[in-house]
């Protein structure tokens, strides 16, 4: 027999002793959830459909971990508008294993709890094996917290020269923001600025926040003011 249930805002086709990971509920390992919003149950080609539950229907399951799922990242960047914007999401997760698909009002017997140890030895088998991979390649390529660190953190484009750097906020179009943008990735004087060839400025534009035009009117007022 199936069931075909709604929780979390989602819908899951549902048989018993399943491993499901849901949106996360209010529980505690061991505990056991009833989930009433049954929309269809059937076994084999005789279906029954509800409008839209099935009256009378319940799925109870057993929580057998609370978790996380990976990290999303959503990222936004609006070109030669100086704006980029960095979101992380992790769902919360709930993993149950389904233990009986009860009808006609029936009431979830207590059985269902004696399950408990062998779905936690389960989900501890899969975590255990997709963790190994990740031991083995952490043992074969050693690396300390700061160098990790170090890696996240990007290389500048370009190399900024010694010496004081100069005020690039007397070019129009470069304020404080930019300005700082623009010194984390190496450029600092005016003589950079106006030395950048077509290649530079596609590279700047491929990278940051400012457009080919923007960048090409910049030099041109840099050569005007490395002269001086």
């Amino acid at each position: 027999m199936f069931a075909v249930i709604k929780t979390g805002g989602k819908q899951y086709r549902v048989a018993a002793n399943d491993l499901l990971k849901i949106e996360k509920l209010e529980a505690k390992v061991g505990d056991i959830v009833e989930i009433g919003n049954v929309l269809a149950h059937g076994e084999g080609e005789n279906v029954t459909f509800g409008a839209p539950f099935v009256d009378g229907a319940l799925v109870t399951a057993e929580v057998v971990e609370q978790g996380k799922n990976r990290t999303v990242i959503a990222f936004k960047k609006r070109r030669r508008q100086n704006s980029r914007r960095k979101i992380g999401h992790r769902q919360l997760l709930t993993t149950v294993r389904i233990a009986e698909i009860l009808l006609g009002g029936a009431k979830p017997s207590k059985k269902a709890a004696a399950k408990a140890p062998e779905a936690k030895a389960e989900v501890a088998a899969e975590a255990k094996a997709e963790a190994a991979p990740k031991e083995a390649k952490a043992k074969k390529e050693p690396k300390s917290e700061a160098a990790s660190g170090e890696e996240a953190k990007a290389a500048p484009l370009f190399k900024a020269p010694k010496g004081e750097p100069d005020d690039l906020t007397v070019i129009k179009g470069i304020g404080p923001v930019a300005a700082k943008d623009l010194a984390e990735q190496g450029i600092v004087t005016f003589a950079q600025l106006a030395k950048l060839t077509d290649k530079d400025v596609a590279k700047i534009d491929e990278h940051m926040p400012f457009s080919a035009d923007q960048i090409k009117d910049w030099r041109e007022q840099a050569k005007e003011l490395a002269k001086k």
